[in-house]
């Protein structure tokens, strides 16, 4: 009898300790800022749930935000943190000013982010920073950012894809529609390539080409959506 409520012991535990490990990712919005913060504005999503998964993605929307905070190499140093990159943000519009006080263009950043798409595969979360340091317009950039659900490893595009090569012919002539009646404003229309951002909505995929990506700034950015149906059988998810 005691062996037998020895070993339900361990199956309850087993149990217990798997359920915990499979608590789903959610997510909430949190402000980042410091007290010596005037110029940075930040509104990310943070990833809690599972320790292991939810520390991979939040570290990895981190190092986005501290690579998009990072301007003039900031004199070779290397912020670890949101907060050190914030603070690094406002020191160096203050060493700007020291230098060009008649500059009249105050600098500002903002980034915000957004889970456009989440399954039990793949967490696809978007990112939108825009930054003026002074220049003649600001410089506004969308980066997505893919996940693996069950584990928080950032995805590169071509995981995303059983067949890589058949979905970039597939985007091809999605790419091609879009911009049928306007290839004159576009640097290379008949070379095409796959773009840097490449996520996912509850609608399809999402192809971003950022502004100089494929054309000039009037151009602005170049979003393509393809449907579900057309990818089912290119996708690695889903």
């Amino acid at each position: 009898m005691r062996f037998k409520i020895f070993v339900y012991a361990i199956i309850i535990s087993l149990v217990s300790q798997t359920c915990k490990e499979e608590k789903p990712i959610e997510f909430k919005e949190v402000t980042k800022t410091t007290n010596s913060n005037n110029l940075v504005e930040l509104n990310i999503p943070e990833a809690i749930g599972n320790e292991s998964v939810s520390k991979a993605i939040n570290h990895s929307i981190s190092q986005l935000v501290i690579s998009s905070l990072n301007v003039n190499d900031t004199n070779g140093i290397e912020p670890k943190t949101v907060e050190e990159s914030i603070d690094l943000f406002n020191n160096e519009y203050a060493f700007f000013k020291t230098n060009f006080p008649d500059s009249v263009v105050p600098w500002e950043a903002q980034i915000d982010g957004d889970v456009m798409y989440q399954s039990a595969d793949v967490i696809s979360i978007s990112m939108t920073s825009y930054l003026n340091t002074g220049g003649a317009h600001g410089n506004l950039i969308i980066s997505f950012l893919n996940f693996n659900s069950q584990t928080g490893k950032l995805l590169k595009n071509e995981d995303l894809f059983e067949d890589y090569l058949a979905f970039t012919e597939l985007a091809k002539t999605y790419f091609n529609e879009e911009i049928a009646d306007k290839k004159d404003l576009y640097f290379e229309p008949d070379n095409f390539k796959l773009p840097e951002n490449i996520g996912f909505d509850e609608e399809g995929i999402i192809l971003l080409y950022n502004t100089y990506e494929v054309a000039p700034y009037s151009s602005g950015i170049t979003e393509i959506h393809i449907p579900w149906e057309d990818l089912q059988t290119s996708l690695n998810f889903l």
